[in-house]
């Protein structure tokens, strides 16, 4: 990636105003003016993509839909199970990415994949039920993501699954099975990313292991680009829907 593409995604990631009135109109303002820099910066960035996607359990004629997907990158790294899958939607409240996700679908010639410019705590598939959804990196930009949560787990069918991969910070006084983040952590990368309305939670585990049965979890630490020293925690989980969850 050449060092002006990274200093158009900096200067939006920090210096440019982000501006709307709707959750849609400011995530349009951040990313309209870098979503063709996107993916390459974000490769950098966004640690333990690939790790979870591959750890996923797609049955044959699955549905599989990929909240806050953006410009459909994350379908491949599992371009090889593609072909076998039933559908796929890749979901979205920004225009300018999913531009970019239909140019790479038309690319590769994925027949079976479908961009949606939908909200993700309200969107069901046309086909009722999905046997996956994931959120990679997205959950820390939806503002009611406990919604999106639930609405994906009334969305999945019978013992469907769920994968998401984001940043966090812990609790102050984090639950067994979660790692314990000091001051500085807790306290510097929410400020930081606050700016691009991305917001790290220590919620986020407790809620999805409420809602689904794990059955991965790790947590993580990543460097970030141009910020020396200091890392960033991130995660990985994955469940199972289960009516008793």
């Amino acid at each position: 990636m050449s060092l002006l593409a990274d200093l158009r995604v900096l200067y939006h990631m920090v210096l440019k105003p982000v501006r709307g009135t709707s959750h849609a109109e400011r995530l349009e303002s951040f990313y309209s003016g870098q979503a063709g820099d996107y993916d390459e910066f974000r490769k950098r960035l966004l640690k333990g993509r690939e790790e979870m996607y591959r750890s996923l359990q797609l049955p044959d004629d699955a549905v599989w839909v990929d909240m806050g997907g953006g410009t459909g990158s994350n379908l491949e790294y599992l371009s090889d199970q593609i072909p076998r899958l039933k559908k796929i939607y890749v979901v979205d409240l920004s225009s300018s990415l999913l531009k970019v996700a239909d140019a790479r679908i038309q690319s590769r010639g994925w027949t079976n994949v479908e961009t949606c410019e939908a909200d993700a705590t309200k969107f069901t598939p046309p086909d009722g039920k999905a046997d996956v959804v994931t959120f990679s990196y997205s959950l820390t930009m939806i503002p009611d993501w406990f919604s999106a949560i639930e609405n994906a787990h009334r969305i999945l069918a019978d013992d469907g699954q769920i994968g998401v991969a984001d940043f966090f910070v812990s609790r102050k006084y984090p639950s067994d099975g979660i790692e314990k983040h000091g001051w500085f952590t807790r306290n510097f990368w929410p400020v930081w990313f606050s700016s691009d309305n991305v917001f790290p939670s220590g919620d986020h585990l407790p809620f999805l292991n409420r809602h689904f049965v794990k059955q991965q979890q790790s947590q993580h630490r990543a460097k970030v680009p141009y910020i020396p020293l200091i890392r960033v925690p991130y995660y990985n989980f994955i469940g199972r829907k289960s009516d008793a969850a």
